[in-house]
């Protein structure tokens, strides 16, 4: 139950977090220096416990489209474009990836359509609608319009990054092992990204409020989070753990709404609860609600 908690409060509290730390440091930066840093704490509990080893190229490959798809495409375009959109609006938008992954699994014949999975894309494309109503003037920004851009990339890489891990079926033996190449690997390819393509990145700017946010990103969002989640695979049913997203994006907005005065209209909320509802209806399944059966050993 701890673990369950964890997770569903600190996924929760990222997207406060990364606007938070995005005030003062660029968002490359934000995302390169959480990745890395949670790969030289993955590089320190593996040397603790004396499982640091090759996984071989074939295995790293694997963990390199993982890292490129799910941490520098869609972590790393979500904190750069909340530079300019507020956390609860990048959390409601992100709360739409599972309508990708399911129209991604539909399409290369890993899931089968249904009457109630239309039903759920409807809804979340109405939920959009309602997010951008009386807002569409605002696309005319071209700052506000290219942080919407980033926030569809980054869930159309973390959907794709979903659908490859169900395509490929891998079965990791050492999690840990293999986060730690993708930590590190993500995390050495943003900071080169934030150099390349921060216009300015005085490091004399950087706030303590901003460098507490993107520490607290690092080991509670990426190294903490990571092992309650699988902890609370072991005792609950993974879908049962999905379930988690859909509290994760209802902490965001408010802690939004509470801590960064973030403004919630009552069409938001009712955008919210359309994708919510959207996501919900389209992943459903009677056996979220039952316990995971317990394992005998012979």
């Amino acid at each position: 139950m701890i673990a369950v908690t964890i997770v569903a409060v600190v996924w929760g509290t990222t997207f406060l977090g990364i606007r938070v730390a995005v005030e003062t440091i660029p968002g490359w930066f934000v995302a390169g220096i959480r990745q890395f840093l949670a790969g030289i704490i993955m590089l320190i509990i593996l040397l603790y416990k004396k499982e640091l080893k090759w996984i071989g190229w074939k295995n790293l490959s694997y963990q390199l489209i993982f890292s490129v798809l799910m941490l520098i495409i869609a972590n790393g375009l979500t904190t750069v474009a909340e530079e300019n959109l507020s956390s609860s609006l990048a959390s409601l938008i992100s709360a739409t990836s599972p309508i990708l992954v399911f129209i991604g699994s539909v399409a290369i014949g890993l899931q089968k359509f249904s009457f109630r999975g239309l039903i759920g894309i409807i809804m979340c494309f109405c939920g959009i609608l309602f997010i951008f109503w009386d807002g569409l003037h605002e696309l005319a920004n071209p700052i506000y319009r290219t942080g919407i851009i980033l926030l569809f990339c980054a869930i159309t890489g973390w959907a794709s990054g979903t659908i490859f891990t169900k395509k490929m079926n891998i079965q990791s033996k050492n999690i840990s092992l293999n986060l730690f190449y993708q930590f590190m690997f993500a995390g050495i390819v943003q900071i080169c990204f934030a150099f390349m393509f921060s216009e300015n990145y005085n490091f004399g700017n950087w706030s303590s409020k901003s460098i507490a946010a993107m520490l607290y990103l690092a080991v509670f969002g990426s190294v903490i989070t990571f092992f309650s989640f699988h902890y609370a695979l072991t005792k609950i049913s993974p879908i049962q753990v999905s379930i988690l997203s859909y509290f994760n994006t209802i902490i965001a907005i408010i802690l939004g709404w509470l801590i960064l005065d973030e403004e919630i209209s009552a069409k938001f909320i009712i955008a919210a609860v359309l994708i919510i509802c959207g996501v919900f209806i389209t992943n459903y399944n009677p056996e979220m609600f039952k316990k995971k059966p317990k394992l005998i050993d012979n």
